[in-house]
This record gives structure tokens, C-alpha cells and sequence, in this order.
């Protein structure tokens, strides 16, 4: 006859690899994602950028403006030259950072 037990060193082992397992998860429809999406400079609002908002930042989150011109947010491929951004010399969504003008 068998018995089974429980520890906590296995539930450990086994909630450790179900985190990683979901970790993964994210980051493979991440690539997915961006080969149909562009980096779109100068529309995410403050904090809700997906990556690069200049020195001194980390990545997603960081912006600290709205609109900031160093901050990207993935946006559909055609579509970031028509997005509202207030700070952007065009008015527009721009594909490549860019110094801000006074919104």
C-alpha cells in the first residue's frame, strides 16, 4: 500500500515551478505581439509607457510625463502617425524618441 504525504519542501518545489512556468507565458505573446506592433514614441500616458522613458528609468511604468517623447508604448503597425501626442513636433505619434515641445 502506498501513502501519500505532504511537506513543505515539495509544495515549494511545486509552486516554484508553476511560477516559472507562468513567467514564461507573458513574454511569448510579448513577441508575438510586437511582430504585429510598433514602438510608438510620445502617446503613453504618465506611468503607462511599455519600455524607454530616458535615463534613470527602468523600463515599463516609468515615464513621468504624458506624452513623454522618450517613452514608447506598442501601438498597431500604421497606426502610431495618427495617434494624439500634444508634445510631438507633428502632433502625432512618432516611430523614433524625440524632444518634447510645451503641450
Amino acid at each position: 500500500m502506498s501513502k501519500t504525504t505532504s511537506s513543505p519542501a515539495a509544495a515549494a518545489v511545486l509552486a516554484a515551478a508553476f511560477g516559472a512556468a507562468l513567467t514564461l507565458v507573458p513574454g511569448a505573446a510579448a513577441a508575438a505581439d510586437q511582430k504585429d506592433n510598433v514602438k510608438c514614441y510620445g502617446v503613453a500616458l504618465k506611468g503607462k509607457n511599455d519600455c524607454k522613458a530616458g535615463a534613470g528609468t527602468t523600463c515599463a511604468g516609468t515615464s513621468k510625463v504624458d506624452y513623454q517623447g522618450n517613452a514608447w508604448s506598442y501601438v498597431p503597425k500604421g497606426t502610431c502617425q495618427q495617434i494624439a501626442s500634444p508634445t510631438s513636433p507633428t502632433g502625432k505619434g512618432q516611430l523614433e524618441p524625440f524632444k518634447e515641445k510645451q503641450a
